[in-house]
């Protein structure tokens, strides 16, 4: 009897040990998110905006000025865009005060489609539409019903089962706070396969007043997008590109500046647009500086943070009063991690970002080929510069890279990736990285062919 006690404890020992170390072990890997693919758009040749375009698109604006016309030349030419860029169809073809519906979806569907599309094609053989268990789309300006989600899920015909979400009004920090969402729904269920795309509608919400905080937006946002394929399922983990580090988010919302900032509006005239005052960059560095506290003490090794807080405390006791107590952020963020991935919101927010960490011209530049080649386009930016570094041959096995993005709230939403192998593949910036970095440093030619518009005697015309 006793001896049947003992193997009976013994088995009941053994079996709970299994179970604990399953329970485990299943946990540990729903916490994981793999990266097993992602697709940047590019548009059709007769959808770039080059110089000429985008001078006929601005002279059919009646609203405007000479003074108008001398303000958006100086932001073209100090804005970092290139002649390669692409815009939406109906701006193109004239209607930008016109848009409807139907130039709304199709511009979404053409992004999306193309995107997912290419996605699909180069994963086929290990993961179809009908596997997909979770759906995440988010396009800050244009929430139609059914959602986008829904046209997304009829499309590709995907399993009534799918969990899906529609997300809006999030700005260019979108597609972070997607894979936020996605990690978080993977500690849930195990085995799962999610996608995250992200674009912004451009055509129907082009500002035609003469507002010039609301111009801005017209001389940087471009047509573009991006489709991410994720899972937490160990069996792909071979297949994966990256995987997720930490994510952390800032929400500067119960500021009022911050709030407004960046911001959906119309102009005393009627015209609807999008506001960028003034307080934008002290929001967004504001926001970074909040992020960071947070998500760097994660991935940096402790002999830099605690050689940050010896040298941080001397300065502080030396310092005479008056004196900045620090210039830039004071960390060796290198020691943690090797790439940055920087929103290619705009020239001022990459150099500003850059020169605040520290980074060097071969740290931000694949941020700024990527506003050259294909502007901001918002939340799917980052995959754009992502997709340089690919291109480039940058990353290796091991490499940490650092994804910034800054959108309207305000917020900032950072996350950290893991490189699991040497990736050169093929993908949006096959036809053109070769030209990069040469190509960005020819001169804008808005200057070379509009600089007449300066002359003191254009004064008393209206163009």
């Amino acid at each position: 009897m006793e001896l049947f006690s003992l193997s009976s404890l013994f088995l009941v020992t053994t079996l709970l040990v299994f179970y604990i170390s399953k329970y485990v072990l299943n946990k540990r890997n729903q916490r994981n998110c793999f990266m097993l693919h992602y697709e940047c758009y590019k548009g059709q040749d007769d959808r770039k905006l080059n110089t000429e375009t985008c001078a006929k698109i601005i002279q059919r604006n009646k609203n405007l000025g000479l003074e108008e016309y001398r303000f958006l030349l100086r932001t073209m030419v100090s804005s970092g865009i290139g002649e390669e860029t692409y815009g939406p169809r109906n701006v193109l073809e004239g209607r930008e005060t016109s848009p409807s519906l139907l130039d709304a979806h199709s511009e979404m569907d053409e992004i999306m489609f193309d995107t997912l599309d290419k996605l699909f094609h180069k994963t086929k053989g290990f993961v179809s539409p009908s596997d997909i268990d979770i759906l995440v789309v988010n396009v800050s300006l244009f929430a139609p019903s059914p959602s986008l989600t829904s046209r997304v899920i009829n499309r590709y015909k995907m399993r009534e089962d799918i969990k899906s979400f529609n997300l809006s009004g999030l700005g260019c920090s979108a597609s972070v706070i997607s894979i936020d969402i996605v990690q978080r729904i993977f500690e849930t269920r195990e085995n799962s396969l999610a996608l995250v795309v992200s674009t912004e509608t451009m055509g129907p919400h082009w500002y035609c007043g003469k507002d010039r905080s609301m111009m801005l937006s017209n001389c940087l946002f471009r047509a573009g997008g991006s489709s991410v394929l994720l899972t937490n399922a160990p069996r792909f983990k071979n297949r994966a590109l990256m995987k997720l580090v930490t994510v952390v988010r800032a929400h500067m919302g119960s500021d009022d500046e911050a709030y407004s900032c960046c911001i959906q509006m119309e102009d005393k005239d009627g015209h609807p647009g999008f506001l960028l005052t003034k307080y934008l960059p002290k929001a967004a560095a504001r926001a970074l500086t909040l992020n960071l506290k947070v998500l760097l003490p994660r991935v940096l090794p402790h002999k830099e943070l605690i050689r940050y807080a010896i040298v941080r405390s001397f300065k502080r006791r030396t310092i005479t009063k008056g004196e900045s107590t620090s210039s830039g952020i004071g960390l060796d963020l290198k020691t943690g991690l090797q790439h940055f991935c920087i929103h290619p919101g705009g020239r001022a927010i990459i150099e500003g970002v850059g020169k605040s960490l520290g980074l060097t011209e071969f740290d931000i530049e694949p941020a700024r080929m990527a506003l050259h080649r294909f502007g901001n386009t918002s939340s799917g930016g980052l995959w754009y510069v992502l997709g340089y570094m690919e291109a480039k041959k940058r990353l290796k096995k091991g490499d940490k890279i650092l994804m910034m993005s800054m959108g309207a709230g305000f917020e900032s939403n950072n996350c950290v990736w893991k490189v699991l192998k040497n990736l050169d593949g093929k993908n949006v910036w096959d036809d053109s990285i070769d030209r990069y970095p040469e190509l960005s440093k020819i001169p804008n030619p808005f200057m070379e062919k509009y600089d007449w518009i300066n002359d003191d005697t254009m004064s008393f015309i209206r163009v």
